[in-house]
């Protein structure tokens, strides 16, 4: 147990390694590319993180199959934006006091309200439309709308995205590759960076919920409790981590954007996959996570739309409506 315990913390720092440097790397492909803030938090960053933890229900489903497998991919795809909505919420908002406390920046967030508003809303469109489809998923024909239903509303949510003008912040630290290899700040290099970053976050993601898988195993814990509580918390790392680093940075729509954008696309991408290839059943526990993570979604979106602001201690709320979870799986 002492081995898994230290390769955990292992493949912890190097997610986090990996992190600042797809941040830096995310950066300047956004700056080379002349794109908005919207569209590298919310498309680029948040989709590029999305990976691991997109991956875990697709090699279920088409490598092991059965009932077990239906169970881990479908608590694979709730957990994720339960995950991001909740605990991604709790850090960023406890990241940005503990900044605060430490005069590396102010309590007030610089966020764009409109990126937040518009992601938090599709979000809340798109997770309805699947419950929706699980309350009838013996219905094929109800099944197949959502899915339709789900990919036009990301489509239209990625033209919307890539409408904002909100340019990126020009403070960006010198490319790493520049920095310790010598090489010119090009698009080639910058790509480079992007692309082995994301390796290494994927790569380390694995290694992550290996390990946890074992620990798990020897506490006796469901196949779906497992993949709705202790995967996500892993494969979620990415995002969490690269948040605390921009919000470090005071860079609050790409910090935020990589939650909420990344809470989309999960909402999206593989919840259709989830509905065309498993039952699709969603009670108990799983029907709790996906009803936490959008009480959390509007919550925050009453804020934004009451205040025209977005707070850290409402977003720290997310760790309430976690415990609340918890509790429940462990009572």
């Amino acid at each position: 147990m002492t081995q898994d315990i230290v390769m955990l913390l292992f493949s912890l720092a190097f997610i986090l390694l990996s992190c600042i440097l797809f941040t830096n790397s995310v950066e300047w492909f956004g700056k080379k590319l002349n794109l908005s803030q919207g569209v590298v938090g919310s498309i680029l960053a948040a989709v590029g993180t999305a990976l691991p933890e997109t991956i875990i229900p697709i090699i279920a489903i088409l490598f092991y199959g059965g009932r077990e497998a239906s169970q881990i991919a479908t608590g694979a795809i709730l957990g994720a934006p339960f995950m991001l909505s909740t605990l991604g919420f709790l850090i960023t908002g406890a990241a940005i006091i503990i900044y605060s406390l430490f005069g590396k920046r102010t309590l007030k967030m610089n966020a764009n309200k409109k990126v937040f508003q518009r992601d938090l809303t599709y979000f809340i469109l798109v997770y309805a439309i699947a419950i929706f489809a699980s309350i009838f998923n013996q219905v094929n024909e109800i099944r197949i709308s959502a899915v339709i239903l789900v990919l036009l509303a990301y489509a239209f949510y990625v033209k919307r995205t890539f409408s904002d003008e909100q340019q990126l912040d020009e403070n960006i630290g010198t490319l790493y590759f520049s920095k310790f290899l010598g090489v010119k700040t090009n698009l080639l290099w910058i790509t480079s960076q992007l692309i082995l970053s994301l390796l290494g976050i994927i790569f380390g993601a694995h290694l992550f919920v290996g390990y946890v898988k074992d620990l798990s195993h020897m506490m006796g814990i469901s196949p779906l409790i497992l993949s709705i509580v202790i995967t996500p918390i892993a494969t979620e790392l990415p995002e969490k981590l690269n948040s605390i680093v921009w919000v470090g940075q005071k860079k609050d729509t790409l910090a935020l954007g990589n939650i909420t954008g990344a809470m989309v696309f999960q909402s999206s991408i593989p919840v259709t996959i989830g509905i065309l290839f498993t039952p699709w059943n969603i009670t108990g526990i799983a029907f709790l996570s996906a009803m936490l993570a959008l009480t959390s979604a509007i919550l925050n979106l009453m804020w934004i739309n009451m205040r025209k602001s977005v707070n850290p201690f409402v977003l720290m709320f997310g760790g309430v409506l976690y415990g609340i979870f918890l509790i429940t799986v462990l009572h």
